[in-house]
């Protein structure tokens, strides 16, 4: 039996100027920083630590085990509902439920990134392993803090919005921590050295850490969200129900047997993109790109790239219905792998890098701020942080532990082989969100 959707499929029509007057409120600007402080430790215990690790002379299979440190994210939901109801000491009481522990995410991680910095993998790899350990576990609390704080700070028509400024500083983070670091980490060498110098990359993660501090600020001068009203629990009991068990039954109860199709369409929505994604940086290195040459097309084309995509996906979910960029972006992530694919058979070819880095870019954007928004128009917003933390802990878990398999298939079949199939995983993505097209769905409790 279908329900009514919570939004129709096709926006009312707007005009071009109150579309883009969004982007200017306060809350799409606290996002832009806030999503800045979310995406900058994703590629330090990732792209960019691979690329280190690559230099290190570390092996490409031990590379992409090392890529299950991303299993944090993938299982952040066991603790969420920690996040949604435990108050910290102190903290909750000076600045609010979700501004606590977006602090407390945010201190584990600068922590852990100087303690990576003044780690020499080299000498050796298991405290290295350690840190990147937990700046995944602060990451992942901080993500579930702040999908919940996004969620509780607009209504749903203004998601999208927040879904595309959260997602352009998230994009501008990964830049900044990808091209960003390798850049830092070229400045600081010793010319005519070795190729590889510990210091170098060591200085890169400590401004890394630094860079920390305007999400801080952030959340230091932000309103806290207006709180959902939790009747006390009597017992543990009835608290657990309330934490834990509510938050799983309340999706269920709405969408019934469509929950199945959604929670499928969120695992694999990304897989292409994360699959791939572990092997890029050794990928640049084996072919003989510098940290200078990655580092300069990534700031010059990356950030365009990213800032239009997001841009682009944040507009057409306003004004063409998510599901339709949902569709366009899972398109777009397959094909950018098929460039990779490309490249390969290029070598050395800065060119054809920018390219590849460029429309990657576009693609990723475009895709990302469609699926946050997507996501965010499912959870109750009673249950925002747990549910928010289950969806997008599913969309990394199954990625992220076949990408622990991805030095292992390059150093088997090549890195063509390895990029044309990730391509091919994105195939099943697109009947997926055709068929969650045409379901209808509960309206999500606001």
């Amino acid at each position: 039996m279908s329900v009514p959707r919570p939004t129709p499929s096709t926006p009312a029509p707007t005009s071009w100027l109150a579309t883009l007057k969004v982007y200017a409120e306060p809350a799409s600007l606290r996002m832009l920083a806030l999503g800045f402080s979310a995406g900058l430790p994703l590629l330090l215990v990732f792209g960019t630590l691979s690329f280190w690790l690559r230099e290190a002379g570390v092996d490409r299979t031990t590379i992409g085990f090392l890529s299950w440190v991303g299993l944090a994210y993938g299982f952040k939901w066991v603790w969420s509902p920690l996040v949604d109801r435990l108050p910290i000491p102190v903290l909750t009481r000076l600045l609010g439920r979700r501004r606590s522990w977006l602090l407390l995410s945010q201190t584990v991680i600068m922590a852990a990134l100087v303690m990576m910095a003044l780690t020499d993998p080299t000498l050796a790899l298991a405290p290295m392993v350690y840190c990147a350990v937990a700046v995944a576990f602060g990451s992942a609390t901080q993500d579930i803090a702040l999908d919940a704080f996004r969620i509780e700070s607009a209504d749903t028509e203004h998601q999208a919005a927040l879904a595309a400024t959260y997602q352009a500083g998230y994009r501008l983070a990964m830049i900044w921590a990808g091209a960003g670091a390798l850049w830092i980490a070229a400045r600081a060498e010793v010319p005519n050295a070795a190729l590889y110098q510990y210091g170098a990359w060591r200085t890169a993660y400590l401004v890394m850490a630094a860079s920390m501090l305007p999400g801080v600020l952030t959340v230091l001068l932000s309103r806290e969200p207006v709180r959902q009203a939790l009747a006390p629990a009597r017992n543990a009991a009835e608290w657990l129900q309330g934490a834990l068990v509510a938050p799983f039954t309340d999706f269920v109860g709405r969408y019934r047997w469509h929950a199945a199709l959604i929670l499928a369409l969120i695992a694999t929505y990304r897989i292409s993109d994360v699959v791939m994604g572990i092997m890029a940086n050794p990928f640049y290195v084996d072919l003989g790109f510098s940290k200078d040459e990655v580092a300069a097309v990534s700031k010059a084309f990356g950030i365009v790239m990213t800032l239009l995509g997001a841009f682009i996906g944040g507009v057409m979910a306003l004004r063409l219905g998510v599901m339709r960029v949902l569709m366009l972006g899972a398109v777009l992530s397959a094909g950018s792998n098929l460039l990779f694919a490309w490249l390969a058979t290029r070598g050395h070819d800065l060119s054809a890098l920018v390219f590849v880095i460029s429309a990657d870019n576009l693609s990723s954007g475009i895709a990302s701020a469609a699926f946050i928004a997507y996501l965010s128009s499912l959870t109750n917003v009673q249950y925002s942080a747990t549910q928010y933390a289950l969806f997008s802990s599913m969309m990394l878990l199954l990625p992220k532990f076949l990408a622990g398999f991805s030095g292992q298939f390059v150093d088997h079949f090549g890195y063509p082989n390895f990029f044309t199939a990730t391509a091919c995983l994105g195939a099943p993505v697109l009947l997926l969100v055709w068929l969650a097209s045409r379901i209808k769905m509960a309206p999500s409790p606001r």
